[in-house]
């Protein structure tokens, strides 16, 4: 998203500055396609890591002389104040609905939902990427929102022989794209898929930055069908993987238009979605995928289901592409950020 918009709005004659961690960062070069780049630093820990990275960023842009600061995720709700204090203008995309994500057990649950009633408090814009979670935010917090969602980019193509990397044939696996975290439901996915009879492969792309037991157990499920990726940085690579597959799963759950999914229509791949809010109003009830229920059965089911029905996901991938609706072009994204960093700029 940042890539995408950063890129279109410095084409617009837009000055961009994008905050970067940089600890992750060997390279740091002071401008990536016109877009300029501050390195800030971050206490590294598991539950901190973004946050305090968050807080210098907010500092140092609190103190340039930029004109409208925009932040994305709620869990940043409480830094608001900060730009309050020194009268800078701010939008926020809040995301998901971070509060309910399993890995934010406790504590953590309780900080990500105060920090996202702070975000309506502090915040000039709140900005959400569905209707449902605009839904959501007007009636939890009776705030009202803006709905900009994410882009995608249809009918791009790829070489199919990138996927030779891993063995892979065309439409010889079904896919997964996303961390290895419980509230992506990859376990549900790939334990289901095991139960299932299908000689296709599944392929896991994603990983996480950390030691994790959830994910190292995934990891060691003793299943020759199953391939872990981890981590595709290489673009070409990732777009033959999604292109070329004979299904996308897509297990999110707790997160608004998800980038994946965008990509997975972008993509023409047949999708396999978990039964959600968001993803219903993503795939427009049904028209652009099949949904399945949360549990290992329901994915054993639409596997089988799959497999029996060639034609329907032949289907599926030919139309793929008509979800992606003008609220899903990046240049009418960008457009609609523009008009309220204007609006913002201007009180």
């Amino acid at each position: 998203m940042v890539k995408e918009l950063g890129e279109r709005l410095v084409k617009k004659g837009v000055k961009v500055t994008v905050y970067c961690h940089r600890a992750l960062f060997k390279d740091r070069p002071k401008q990536v396609n016109g877009i300029d780049l501050v390195y800030t630093p971050a206490i590294e820990s598991k539950s901190f890591t973004q946050l305090t990275h968050s807080f210098f960023s907010m500092i140092h842009a609190c103190f340039s002389n930029v004109d409208v600061i925009f932040v994305v995720n709620s869990g940043n709700g409480p830094f608001g104040i900060i730009s309050k204090i020194f009268r800078k203008p701010t939008a926020i995309n809040v995301d998901g609905l971070e509060w309910l994500r399993p890995k934010w057990k406790g504590l953590g649950a309780k900080y990500f939902f105060w920090a996202s009633k702070m975000a309506t408090k502090f915040y000039d814009q709140i900005i959400n990427d569905s209707d449902e979670m605009q839904r959501v935010y007007q009636e939890l917090f009776n705030a009202s929102s803006q709905v900009i969602a994410y882009g995608s980019n249809p009918g791009l193509q790829a070489d199919p022989t990138l996927i030779d990397k891993w063995e892979l044939e065309k439409e010889g696996y079904y896919l997964i794209v996303g961390r290895l975290v419980p509230d992506n439901n990859a376990d549900l996915i790939i334990e289901g898929f095991s139960k299932s009879s299908t000689k296709r492969k599944l392929v896991v792309v994603g990983d996480v930055p950390y030691k994790d037991a959830f994910a190292e157990r995934l990891k060691n499920i003793p299943d020759d069908r199953l391939i872990f990726t981890g981590y595709v940085k290489d673009q070409q690579e990732l777009a033959a993987l999604y292109r070329n597959c004979y299904a996308y799963f897509h297990g999110h759950e707790y997160g608004g238009t998800n980038p994946a999914m965008l990509k997975a229509l972008g993509y023409d791949c047949a999708i396999l979605a978990l039964d959600t809010p968001f993803n219903q109003e993503m795939l427009q009830n049904g028209k652009h995928g099949w949904y399945f229920e949360k549990s290992r059965d329901a994915v054993k089911s639409i596997v089988d289901k799959a497999e029996q029905s060639p034609e329907a996901l032949m289907q599926l991938r030919t139309t793929s592409k008509e979800g992606l609706t003008q609220k899903y072009n990046w240049d009418y994204v960008t457009d609609q950020y523009i008009e309220v960093f204007q609006r913002l700029a201007g009180k």
